[in-house]
């Protein structure tokens, strides 16, 4: 699959089937995340795939209610790392995010390319998701990336997220978002 296509291929789609991902397809997505650029390519990322029953369900308790389509996702990859995994920059910011966000965005192409939806999430008890990964206290529990199939199955989705399903989110204009030279004139 071309790039853009990909690009303009990804949704974060919700109607999930439970048919299996296979082992294969989930190393093409973590290699797509190890070829991720990195500061100094320290790699901060840290990927937990959870694909058994037992571990899924008890992962699926640390879910809001608001993501509750998510249990019949059959592989969820929660995505973790510390600052000092990555760069130590002079003014604190946590770069070790930016790292992440970007291997996570890459393996999100990777996973269009063979047909998964790839849905991070926020909604979800983190302490709660450490606990059942047995993820060490130190670490940021970034983001869970629901990953399945699409099956079309509505029954699990609220009426705003059926609407979401069968709409195109729109995106802002480039001039809103892309300024030339700093806050000044917007990029036409």
């Amino acid at each position: 699959m071309d790039v853009e296509v990909a690009i303009k291929t990804r949704r974060a789609k919700r109607a999930l089937s439970t048919k299996e991902i296979p082992i294969e397809y989930l190393n093409k997505m973590v290699e797509a995340m190890r070829l991720s650029p990195s500061c100094n390519n320290k790699q901060p990322w840290r990927v937990v795939a959870v694909r058994t029953p037992e571990k899924l369900e008890a992962l699926k308790q640390a879910l809001s209610k608001g993501n509750v389509w998510a249990k019949r996702a059959p592989m969820i990859l929660a995505i973790c790392s510390k600052p000092d995994d990555d760069c130590m920059l002079s003014d604190n910011r946590n770069y070790f995010l930016f790292g992440c966000g970007m291997s996570v965005g890459l393996m999100m192409l990777q996973a269009t390319e063979l047909g998964i939806i790839a849905h991070p999430i926020a909604g979800y008890d983190p302490l709660k998701a450490k606990e059942v990964l047995g993820i060490p206290p130190e670490y940021t529990v970034i983001t869970l990336v629901i990953c399945g199939y699409l099956n079309g199955d509505l029954s699990m989705l609220s009426e705003k997220q059926i609407a979401q399903e069968q709409e195109r989110p729109a995106r802002k204009p480039v001039g809103e978002n892309f300024f030339l030279d700093g806050w000044g004139q917007p990029l036409a």
